[in-house]
């Protein structure tokens, strides 16, 4: 009985230590990946940055540099949203 007793406790440390907290970070990246808008600066994965110019179902269009390059890429690629180029002028 103590055996059974101790593997369900170590099964619910492994679930409320690795298992809950992993699910935590993807639905807070899906949430940041569904609140795109146009004027975000967003980060990739592969670190690219630049401005949303337009948002599509699965994709994006983001402008970077000064030369204004356009590249698609999907949503699953964003890593971070930083802060709206107004709101960096402003502060």
């Amino acid at each position: 009985m103590e055996s059974i007793i101790l593997l369900v406790l170590m099964f619910a440390m492994l679930y409320f230590f690795m298992i809950r907290p992993e699910n935590k970070r993807k639905k807070e990246a899906e949430n940041l990946r569904n609140s795109l808008v146009v004027g975000d600066e967003i980060t990739s994965i592969g670190g690219i940055t630049g401005t949303v110019c337009a948002v599509k179902e699965n994709t994006i269009v983001i402008e970077t540099g000064a030369d204004r390059v356009r590249i698609e890429l999907t949503k699953w690629a964003v890593s971070s949203k930083n802060a709206k180029a107004g709101e960096q002028a402003s502060k």
